[in-house]
């Protein structure tokens, strides 16, 4: 089991990475998921466009692609995740950096986990799920 961090040609860098990934961890085990191996590849918007349209055929930005990889309760994937939306978003919701990177890779690891926003149902299950992840982890850092 690893999870491991790539950055493709931008300067964004996460700092104390560790718990963020124990954190990514303990969210896939209380899931009755088993952790397996997660690529985590920050881009730029250009970089996670091209994605975008290439495997998935589709013509507009996103925050986060996830590639699932699982393989029965053995989660395993890619994520890619423009680090620019990543800064937007934190803007737009008033939320800082790290709460907004956190936000975006709890929804990743949800989708490998499973869940999906492809309808309102769906998408409001996951956002308060996603939320109150990201309420753990900050409470967990306190």
């Amino acid at each position: 089991m690893s999870i491991k961090i790539y950055y493709d040609k931008i300067k964004f860098r996460i700092h104390r990475s560790g718990e963020i990934k124990k954190f990514l961890e303990k969210v896939i085990t209380e899931e009755k998921r088993i952790p397996g191996d997660l690529k985590f590849i920050f881009t730029n918007d250009g970089g996670l466009q091209d994605i975008n349209e290439e495997f998935l055929k589709h013509m507009y930005y996103t925050d986060i692609i996830s590639f699932d990889y699982s393989d029965r309760n053995v989660i395993n994937g890619e994520l890619y995740i423009s680090a620019e939306a990543l800064r937007r978003n934190a803007i737009i919701y008033k939320a800082g950096i790290r709460e907004e990177l956190l936000r975006v890779m709890i929804h990743g690891v949800l989708h490998l986990c499973g869940y999906d926003d492809n309808n309102r149902r769906n998408r409001d299950l996951m956002f308060s799920l996603q939320e109150k992840r990201l309420k753990e982890f900050q409470n967990l850092c306190e």
